[in-house]
């Protein structure tokens, strides 16, 4: 069973999900980078562009899905280079430093509860994030567009799609795709009809909403809602 909660790290969610009979599952792309565990392994999961099929990995599995755009800053790698890709943190990180953070997980009665404790540690000992990128996501949270963004925050059309890759893995335009995706499958989630969620998350029509989540989801948004 999938369980999350709010961490004690500002806007990151701590998640975790027991092993099931064959492991699969589908994530989809919500500009969130995560720090995994796996049965004693540490991995980081980059910004997805379209779901992500977890396939048949065995065992339970924790996380702590940090907010948008401040991983990077946390985990000493632009996310443009994890697009699309999970890796073992050993890949990213000197091999002291992961053990000395799987060490801090092992000894938490919970997976989950260590691996925050693990990523308070690790956000302890790097400056905050740019506040411009969070306030570059909640204006492309709230249907804003790209270039009006831009002009608020003061920045460039090149500036921002090079601080857009490094910090979310993908440029603004792609960006505010996915969050709209993710408004309109919250509306949906609650019983809007799909006419209107269509509406109310910016998009042109049902007929848009469908092949965006088509395309981002990989599935009819009746059957993704379904599953």
């Amino acid at each position: 069973m999938y369980v999350e909660r709010v961490s004690r790290l500002v806007g990151a969610v701590v998640w975790s999900v027991g092993p099931s009979r064959d492991g699969a599952g589908r994530v989809l792309p919500d500009g969130c980078m995560d720090l995994l565990w796996n049965d004693g392994a540490l991995l980081v999961a980059g910004p997805d562009t379209h779901a992500h099929l977890t396939g048949h990995a065995p065992g339970a599995w924790a996380g702590v899905r940090f907010a948008p755009g401040t991983a990077p800053g946390l985990l000493g790698v632009p996310a443009h280079e994890l697009t699309n890709r999970r890796v073992d943190l050993a890949d990213l990180w000197p091999a002291a430093e992961v053990r000395r953070l799987g060490a801090v997980v092992d000894a938490a009665a919970d997976p989950a509860d260590g691996l925050e404790e693990a990523a308070l540690r690790i956000a302890a000992d790097v400056p905050a994030p740019d506040p411009r990128l969070s306030r570059l996501v909640g204006a492309l949270a709230a249907g804003r567009p790209v270039a009006a963004t831009a002009d608020e925050l003061g920045i460039g059309a090149r500036q921002l799609h090079r601080r857009s890759r490094t910090a979310f893995g993908y440029g603004p335009k792609t960006l505010g795709r996915v969050l709209r995706l993710q408004r309109a499958l919250a509306l949906a989630r609650a019983g809007v009809p799909f006419a209107d969620t269509a509406a109310r998350s910016g998009f042109a029509d049902q007929a848009h909403l469908a092949r965006d989540v088509k395309e981002l989801a990989g599935l009819p948004l009746r059957e993704l809602l379904a599953a």
